[in-house]
C-alpha cells in the first residue's frame, strides 16, 4: 500500500494518503447497483425532500454507497463510506431479511450487538421475530435504535432472480417526521423506486 501510495509512513505509524479516494471513486464508478439506483435515489429525494440512501451489508455492518438529496437544499445526513451495524438499521434490517429464519437466528447471535442509544433492540430472540416481520411487510421502520433523535424507513433492492443486493431509505428527526409519515408519504416512494430497478439488475 506504501510502494502505491494509499499510506504513509513516518517509519512508526500508517497513514492513509489522498490518494486512497481513488480506491473509492473506482469502487462506485464501477458498481452496477450504484450507477442503476443513483437517479432513483435522485428521484426520490425529491418528491421526498429528504435525503435518500443507498445500503449495502458488508459483514455485520451497512455500508452506504449513494445518496440522493433534494435539489432546493441540503440537509445533511449520513456520508458516503459511513458504516453502522446492520441489526439496528432500517436498511440492515432489511437486507437481514434475505437469510431464511435458521440462518439469520445464527446470524443475530453471533455478531455483536450493542445498544448505541437507549432504544436500540438487542435481544437476538426479538430481532429475529422483527426483521421476520419486515420481510413480510415488505419494509423495515426504526426509531430512533442507530442513532438518537432519528428514524429512518427502508426497503431491499432485490436484483431481476428477487435476491436482495441491498437496502434504500429515506431517514428524517423525530421531530420533524412523525412515524405514520414515515409510512403514509415516504414508503410507496421507496417501493416504487426498488421495484423500477429490479429487471436491470443483474
Amino acid at each position: 500500500m506504501q510502494h502505491g501510495g494509499y499510506v504513509a509512513s513516518d517509519g512508526k505509524q500508517f497513514a492513509l494518503t489522498p490518494h486512497a479516494l481513488t480506491l473509492a471513486g473506482a469502487y462506485l464508478r464501477s458498481n452496477p447497483i450504484v450507477a442503476v439506483l443513483q437517479p432513483v435515489l435522485d428521484r426520490i429525494a425529491i418528491a421526498a425532500q429528504e435525503i435518500s440512501s443507498l445500503a449495502v451489508l458488508d459483514g455485520d455492518e451497512v455500508v452506504f454507497i449513494a445518496r440522493g438529496s433534494p435539489t432546493r437544499i441540503f440537509f445533511g445526513g449520513v456520508d458516503i463510506g459511513y458504516r453502522l451495524p446492520s441489526f439496528c438499521t432500517a436498511v440492515g434490517r432489511a437486507i437481514l431479511g434475505r437469510l431464511g429464519d435458521p440462518e439469520l437466528k445464527a446470524r443475530l447471535s453471533a455478531m455483536r450487538r450493542e445498544a448505541l442509544t437507549p432504544q436500540t433492540l438487542t435481544d437476538p430472540t426479538r430481532l429475529l421475530a422483527v426483521i421476520a416481520a419486515d420481510r413480510t411487510g415488505g419494509y423495515s421502520l426504526v426509531d430512533r435504535e442507530a442513532e438518537p433523535h432519528f428514524r429512518s424507513i427502508a426497503v431491499p433492492v432485490k436484483r431481476y432472480d428477487d435476491v436482495i443486493v441491498g437496502a434504500i431509505n429515506i431517514g428524517a428527526h423525530v421531530d420533524r417526521i412523525p412515524m405514520e409519515e414515515m409510512v403514509k408519504r415516504f414508503l410507496p416512494l421507496l417501493k416504487e423506486g426498488a421495484q423500477s430497478v429490479k429487471a436491470r439488475l443483474l
